[in-house]
């Protein structure tokens, strides 16, 4: 079964090198680095605004724990939001694909 890893980053560099670390590792079959987002929050008590990247990395449900606590390992922030979950439906030609991720070894 297929699954996806949705986290905000702090600029295109972070998210690009985080998700290349996370391909080499086999832990991600694909990310795609989406535009700018505004996030508006409440952090320590007090209410914040910032622009992220947001990116949307594909996996396999098998791997998913794994892959969120490298991704969360690796995140430059001190709480980052990294959200995984498993897919309803997938196309069998996608589902192939990320069923041969492995986790690699970390």
């Amino acid at each position: 079964m297929s699954a996806l890893i949705y986290c905000p980053f702090p600029d295109r560099e972070a998210a690009r090198a985080i998700a290349n670390q996370l391909l080499d590792e086999k832990l991600i079959a694909c990310a795609n680095i989406l535009g700018v987002v505004e996030s508006i929050f409440d952090w320590n008590g007090e209410r914040g605004a910032d622009e992220e990247v947001g990116v949307l990395m594909k996996t396999n449900v098998r791997i998913l724990e794994k892959a969120v606590r490298r991704l969360s390992d690796l995140h430059p922030y001190e709480v980052p939001a990294v959200l995984g979950w498993s897919c309803d439906a997938v196309g069998r030609e996608a589902a192939a694909w990320l069923e041969k991720l492995d986790g690699g070894e970390v």
